[in-house]
């Protein structure tokens, strides 16, 4: 395959809006894309998509100073110039430090007067390739507290456009974080359309504007589904006209629908169950393939 696969970022103001439901239907009904799960801080697709791994591996971001107890001699220095108190003693006036409270500064490690403390590569989590019913997904799991998820959207973006080539997928589509900050950054840079998932609120209008604006701002198409829409019908017309003010197409109105419920329960997509909402998606995805 020679030219570029089509990225549909699917992302949100915030999180709970339908995003990963909506993105695991996309790529059921493509029957032929990859798939990436971009929200590593909260990754949840696997869900629904109950993938088979076939590859895994770690991921390293950063560093985090451990402390050799052979070569301690207990002075505190360290402790006192931490500032976020990740350095602790025990009973038995040993030092150690708590991973978790680490930020990786690197000041204990320069000061310490017997050069007793290592600052190895930090484990932030793993990403792996799997094998789903709807195809081949790329996806990660960050670790507790671990932070650079940034660093670790990009790689899943890099895999899985690695893995469309060599597949020959002209179609991956992602499930993005939430918000505007580092990792829905990564998630859309170089996409080719992103699809802003909102709902018929007041804090939908805010979120939506943010995030349109985001991806004008990198000159990536945007999209607009707004999901439960007959929820609130004079909010629903005033995101319209927002949307079309951000130069951003109204692309699917789906329906508020009790059964998506069950559906998630069953671990199925929405387009797999056959309710109500699942028309919705089917005709928004017509209308993302023919643009």
């Amino acid at each position: 395959m020679n030219n570029k696969p089509r990225e549909i970022v699917v992302i949100s103001g915030k999180g709970g809006t339908g995003k990963t439901s909506i993105s695991a239907s996309l790529a059921y009904l493509s029957k032929d894309c990859i798939v990436a799960d971009c929200d590593v801080d909260a990754a949840d697709l696997y869900l629904l998509l109950n993938p088979i791994s076939i590859e895994k591996h770690e991921f390293y971001s950063g560093h985090i100073a451990k402390i050799n107890q052979e070569k301690c001699i207990g002075c505190s220095t360290c402790k006192n110039l931490c500032r976020f108190d990740a350095i602790k003693e025990d009973s038995n006036g040993k030092f150690s430090v708590e991973p978790t409270s680490c930020e990786g500064c690197k000041v204990c490690v320069e000061f310490c007067p017997e050069k007793a403390i290592d600052f190895p590569d930090r484990l932030c989590g793993e990403w792996m390739k799997s094998e789903t019913r709807v195809g081949f997904m790329v996806h990660a799991k960050l670790g507790i507290a671990a932070e650079n998820s940034g660093k670790l959207v990009s790689l899943i973006r890099s895999e899985a456009r690695k893995l469309a080539q060599e597949k020959g997928k002209n179609l991956i589509i992602i499930d993005g974080p939430p918000g505007i900050g580092c990792p829905v950054i990564a998630s859309i840079t170089g996409a080719t359309d992103v699809l802003v998932v909102t709902e018929p609120t007041i804090s939908g209008i805010h979120d939506l504007e943010r995030v349109v604006s985001l991806a004008n701002h990198f000159r990536i198409k945007p999209y607009v589904a707004i999901n439960k829409f007959d929820l609130n019908l004079e909010i629903t017309e005033k995101i319209e006209k927002i949307a079309k003010e951000l130069k951003a197409q109204v692309i699917g109105k789906i329906r508020y629908d009790k059964l998506v419920t069950q559906s998630q329960i069953e671990a199925k997509t929405i387009v797999e169950s056959n309710i109500p909402s699942a028309q919705d998606i089917i005709d928004m995805w017509e209308k993302l393939k023919a643009n």
